[in-house]
């Protein structure tokens, strides 16, 4: 892959890539997936591959509203608890029932809630307007029942079709399927629906200095983190992860690992990609793939890598290489691997929610990159507050656990002080902070 260079405001700038340019890049390399049929409620979270288009009527009936009566509205003008109007109960029908008998002048059927209304019934009395519980208190029966209520026509009658109207579109193709979704799939009676399938994506952290988790630890090593978080973010996200392991730092055991991952859909590796890391890794990518090395205009993640490398039978994988301290990894996956993942997944809004916010603390930029903080966000007094998680170097990763959103400040901007208005992308909008 050519790599091209934008100029930034200042010369030492002149070959970074801004943080826009390198989105649009990596994102012209993705679009959705191709099909696959499953179980309706596995595919929550996933996105339809086709309008749905209701067979039937929902409610296929008119059913009832309420536990009570179904009757003839002419019968009951006038009723009131001091002039009650006597029907005669000629049947009951029940949730799941049809009737058996049709109401005549006179007559009701005892009806339960969504149980089909009886022929030549078009209103429905809800039990508490009827003389029905003193006739229980009573011992009596309900062969006969007191009207107390003159209630309009069609009154607790829900019309079949009042949901869902048969041949009608009710999911459009595109849509996400929540729970309300696959409830509505339910209804219809598919238990398989078709939908934009997940995305695999291929996790390999790279360093020497990596421990496994179960590893004892050892002076000098640290534990790998980065995979889990970009494996748990994967998930959140949408797609499955396959996690690699950890590739060593040497040509055989970077290039066995790398072979694990031409089966996936996007490849992301952690570490190895700034001019400071060993060329191990660069010079293996290199030769298995077009790849280009960048950096980007942004604190943290300045270091990125991007491009595709080779599987089998002329496949490409897009390969993003991440920067290797905890938290560049976490805002570049922010930033670039997260939307990457949601177009696969046939998403059509791929934006976290921006807010505006009162900074509590303040934010300094060094070197005219856009900063990306990591801040709490706080709602007081009916106005948002952004209040900087501690120090913010790219290796302290509970900086970015104790936050709920990025601030940003601008290229331009030396420094933004507390008090200041900042725009706050949100990681977790509505979790923790409430409207």
């Amino acid at each position: 892959m050519a790599e091209s260079h934008r100029h930034g405001h200042g010369h030492r700038h002149a070959d970074m890539l801004s943080v826009e340019d390198a989105y649009e890049r990596i994102m012209a390399y993705f679009s959705s997936l191709d099909v696959e049929e499953k179980p309706t409620l596995d595919a929550l979270g996933q996105v339809l591959a086709d309008d749905v288009v209701s067979p039937f009527y929902l409610p296929p009936l008119d059913n009832s509203a309420m536990d009570g009566y179904a009757i003839l509205q002419s019968d009951i003008v006038g009723a009131s608890p001091s002039s009650p109007k006597l029907l005669q109960v000629i049947s009951q029908v029940a949730a799941g029932q049809m009737p058996t008998m049709d109401v005549v002048k006179g007559s009701a059927i005892r009806i339960m809630t969504g149980a089909p209304v009886p022929n030549g019934a078009d209103t429905i009395v809800p039990f508490e307007e009827t003389d029905e519980v003193e006739r229980k208190g009573k011992g009596l029966g309900l062969s006969e029942i007191e009207i107390r209520e003159e209630l309009p026509r069609g009154a607790n009658v829900r019309p079949a079709g009042e949901d869902v109207q048969k041949g009608e579109v009710i999911l459009k193709k595109g849509t996400v399927l929540r729970p309300s979704e696959i409830g509505v799939l339910a209804s219809l009676g598919m238990s398989q629906v078709r939908v934009i399938r997940r995305p695999v994506v291929a996790v390999l952290a790279t360093g020497d200095e990596l421990l496994h988790s179960r590893d004892p630890i050892e002076p000098g090593k640290i534990y790998d983190s980065n995979s889990y978080s970009i494996a748990a973010s994967v998930i959140k996200y949408g797609g499955i992860p396959k996690m690699l392991g950890i590739a060593r730092d040497n040509l055989e055991d970077m290039n066995q690992k790398l072979s694990l991952g031409t089966a996936s859909d996007l490849l992301i590796t952690s570490a190895g990609v700034s001019r400071g890391d060993y060329d191990v890794v660069k010079d293996v990518l290199m030769k298995r793939g077009e790849i280009s090395f960048w950096s980007v205009r942004m604190r943290p993640a300045k270091p990125l890598a991007f491009g595709v490398i080779h599987g089998p039978e002329g496949k490409r994988i897009p390969h993003l290489g991440l920067p290797g301290n905890p938290v560049s990894t976490m805002v570049a996956l922010e930033e670039f691997a997260r939307p990457a993942i949601l177009k696969m997944l046939g998403r059509a809004h791929l934006a976290r929610p921006v807010i505006e916010a009162i900074l509590e603390g303040p934010i300094y930029n060094f070197d005219e990159r856009r900063v990306f903080a990591r801040v709490e966000v706080t709602r007081k007094d009916g106005s948002y507050y952004a209040n900087p998680t501690g120090p913010q170097g790219s290796n302290i990763l509970t900086s970015m656990s104790r936050a709920n959103g990025l601030a940003i400040c601008p290229e331009d901007v030396p420094v933004m002080e507390a008090g200041q208005t900042v725009k706050v992308k949100m990681l977790n909008w509505n979790e923790e902070v409430q409207i």
